[in-house]
């Protein structure tokens, strides 16, 4: 299928998502928050990707959303109607931008995360949505909403204080500076910081293969175990873990790690099965 802002391919059970409008700084037309949900509940659905990589074309990964959006067919809901029924449309309308994001922490596999130069404004916002980030020496990351008048409303402020120290998140909030590459590995917001563009896509489509070794119902209780404790008390946590153990581990997989080890081969382990109800 093709799309206005991406390419997408499924290679060796890793999804590769790129942002492929760098003419325009890979920034956030309209039709980006109907695509990029599309393509990755579609992956989600089918079982056949076992994790996801996010990267971009260009000099910058993201100027962010662009003001398009903002327009009569974005933001703006009709003029004549009843005040409150506008504002309704609003609420409606953002959330529809946060789902956009929210898909990412939803999806049964790890979504990984390629920046290189600018990850701006709404560009902070989907990374904090994505389980790892990695990125070039050039990248940084700004809180750009600040800059032109306005709150972060799209996913930045929900995620990035479980990212990053307190402090510094609301430095970055208030200020709308510019998190350096060096920054951004020092506190925590990427695992790894590369030489150039190539490296960096070729490294983390590496660590993306490996994670597609793995089991991918044991990645996936991973992930969702994670997402539920940093959203709960630990003993939510353990009582979920507990249940989730009762219910799912089961011993091929395990079995499988054993034998492929034993045998010095790599462990073959089925797809998850398809969502059909989002297929």
């Amino acid at each position: 299928m093709d799309y206005t802002c991406f390419e997408v391919d499924l290679c060796e059970k890793v999804a590769h998502i790129q942002l492929n409008r760098p003419e325009a700084f890979n920034s956030m037309v309209p039709e980006f928050w109907t695509e990029l949900p599309r393509i990755v509940e579609e992956f989600d659905a089918s079982g056949e990707a076992r994790a996801i990589v996010i990267s971009s074309t260009g000099k910058h990964f993201t100027a962010g959303m662009d003001l398009s959006v903002f327009g009569s067919g974005g933001l703006e809901s009709e003029e004549r109607a009843e005040r409150g029924r506008r504002r309704a449309e609003l609420r409606r309308r953002l959330l529809h931008l946060q789902n956009s994001f929210s898909c990412l922490d939803r999806a049964r596999v790890p979504v990984l995360a390629a920046i290189q130069g600018g990850c701006i404004g709404g560009g902070v916002d989907l990374i904090s949505a994505c389980d790892m980030r990695y990125c070039t020496q050039d990248a940084f990351f700004c809180i750009q909403e600040i800059n032109i008048g306005m709150t972060a409303d799209v996913g930045t402020f929900p995620r990035l204080p479980h990212i990053l120290p307190q402090g510094l998140v609301r430095e970055l909030a208030y200020t709308g500076r510019r998190l350096s590459a060096q920054e951004a590995r020092d506190s925590g917001l990427v695992n790894c910081v590369y030489d150039s563009h190539e490296a960096l896509v070729e490294g983390v489509m590496g660590k993306a293969s490996e994670i597609a070794a793995r089991s991918p119902l044991a990645v996936w209780g991973s992930k969702e175990m994670l997402n539920y404790a940093r959203d709960h008390s630990i003993a939510d946590g353990l009582d979920y873990i507990a249940t989730w153990q009762a219910g799912m581990l089961h011993p091929d997989d395990m079995i499988e790690s054993f034998k492929a080890k034993k045998e010095g081969r790599e462990a073959d382990f089925p797809d998850l099965l398809p969502d059909r109800n989002n297929l």
